[in-house]
């Protein structure tokens, strides 16, 4: 790293288990979001760099070691990075925030929780480890054996709103599996992936088995097309999954996508709304509303709608938005400069629609600085409007009125997306048998949280395939059938 003045000028990538420099003349500039301060450059990798990359890796996975010990035994190493990870919660912390703006509330524990991840994925290392043995139905005394074997060099593309922990739910899986990877990260966070590394190699990763370039959406496009990459996982937007899925349809190669979303809340009549006051903001609005499974649909009862709106309203207006290093704080800027620009043009959208704004609607008073705009409340919103209908990414909440259970499955299911959701009532039966007919990959009852033990993907075009769980470890496995005459 090169300092002029405070910017950090890094030219390096990370290849076969050091930090070599890049070929790539090009860089990226890293902005704080709340200063809009240009603190860091970093390489845009080119061509030359993802090949060098994508070869420490089949390297590493083709030489022995890795692949071949055994999962129960990578699980200790795993285990010994999970460790080295959490150690570095603080520092962990400090460059995400500086880098997207989530506010330290939220980043202080990315660290821990990407250590649990790992955790979870070495307790299911058995059963990578473990053989079926299956006999022929119809040759007595025939049997096949069946192996899991890792799926070999995985290129892991990683967004900027969870820049850690949605690394870590590819990572992990892949390691155990016994896979070897390079990992692109979101080029307006590249540098939280730098404690990670270190994290690594203070555990005993071998080298090559973890490798990291930085750089555009082109960089990401070499990578999947990559003739040495045997699966792809990402996640980002359905627009990007799109192309990224037919690039890897025609290259028959395995790929897992996690993409947008328009989750609906439906808060039924007889929810509890102080209860789903206290955690609306976790439900609906997490990391200022840039989380793909947020439910920024929020379903209101007919009989209650303007109960609900004037909560959700007063709830959002009550909640701190400031400087996201300000432990107080629950709102933070969105992200860059372009994902401002977009939640205001949606606003602009709402108000010609004809939805009324409940609460916020410009830029708050008091952050000159920064890429800051008010969390904002819409009501009066039919499901048909863009605002409804569009993934925004920002601190956006629609509120919908419902006539009845029928009704609000209707408006839920009325979505191109189908990934999170959640219930709010009092009666467990009625909210589980409402649970059934939305059209969801996942979906919460009085509360939303992701299980590390229970798949975790989207229906329609909010993805194909899952992360988390054994079904998520499953993708970085091949099966073998070795037939054997009894």
């Amino acid at each position: 790293m090169t300092t002029i003045g405070d910017l950090n000028v890094y030219d390096d990538i990370f290849v076969g288990g050091r930090w070599q420099p890049a070929n790539s003349s090009r860089f990226i500039e890293v902005v704080n979001p709340a200063t809009e301060h240009v603190w860091a450059r970093v390489p845009d990798a080119d061509a030359a760099d993802i090949d060098a990359a994508v070869n420490a890796a089949h390297g590493a996975f083709i030489g022995g070691g890795w692949s071949d010990i055994g999962a129960t035994a990578r699980a200790t190493i795993i285990e010994r990075f999970a460790d080295e990870l959490a150690a570095r919660g603080e520092a962990m912390a400090a460059v995400i925030t500086r880098e997207n703006g989530t506010p330290l509330t939220e980043t202080s524990a990315a660290a821990s929780h990407s250590a649990g991840i790992l955790r979870y994925f070495t307790g299911l290392a058995p059963t990578v480890d473990a053989e079926d043995t299956r006999p022929f139905p119809n040759a007595p005394g025939s049997f096949t054996t069946v192996r899991r074997q890792p799926v070999g060099v995985c290129a892991l593309i990683a967004p900027w709103n969870f820049p850690l922990t949605l690394v870590m739910v590819k990572l992990a899986p892949a390691l155990v599996a016994g896979c070897t990877v390079v990992i692109k990260p979101a080029s307006e966070t590249p540098l939280d992936l730098r404690v990670l590394v270190e994290a690594a190699v203070a555990a005993g990763i071998p080298d090559g088995v973890i490798n990291i370039v930085t750089g555009s959406r082109e960089a990401g496009a070499l990578l999947v097309q990559h003739p040495l990459v045997a699966k792809v996982a990402f996640t980002g937007s359905t627009e990007a999954g799109q192309i990224i899925a037919a690039q890897c349809g025609t290259l028959l190669r395995p790929v897992t996508l996690e993409l947008g979303g328009k989750s609906a809340s439906i808060v039924l009549p007889d929810a509890d709304l102080d209860y789903f006051a206290s955690v609306l903001n976790r439900t609906c609005l997490r990391n200022t509303g840039q989380t793909c499974y947020n439910s920024t649909r929020i379903l209101a009862p007919r009989s209650r709608y303007t109960e609900v709106v004037d909560l959700v309203a007063m709830t959002v207006a009550a909640t701190k938005q400031g400087d996201p290093l300000d432990r107080a704080t629950v709102y933070g800027p969105s992200a860059s400069a372009r994902q401002r620009d977009r939640v205001e043009n949606y606003i602009a959208i709402g108000k010609a629609e004809g939805a009324t704004v409940a609460t916020g609607g410009g830029r708050p008073v008091g952050l000159d600085r920064g890429f800051y705009v008010q969390p904002t409340v819409f009501s009066n919103v039919a499901s048909g409007m863009r605002i409804a209908q569009e993934e925004i990414f920002g601190p956006v909440l629609v509120v919908i009125p419902f006539d009845d259970d029928a009704d609000a499955a209707r408006i839920a299911n009325d979505s191109r997306f189908g990934l999170g959701g959640s219930i709010f009532s009092t009666d467990d039966a009625r909210a589980l048998a409402l649970a059934d007919r939305i059209d969801t990959g996942s979906i919460g009852i009085n509360f939303f949280g992701s299980n590390h033990a229970a798949p975790f993907g989207g229906w329609k075009d909010s993805g194909m395939g899952v992360e988390y769980g054994p079904e998520g470890l499953s993708a970085y496995l091949r099966l073998k059938s070795i037939h054997r005459k009894g």
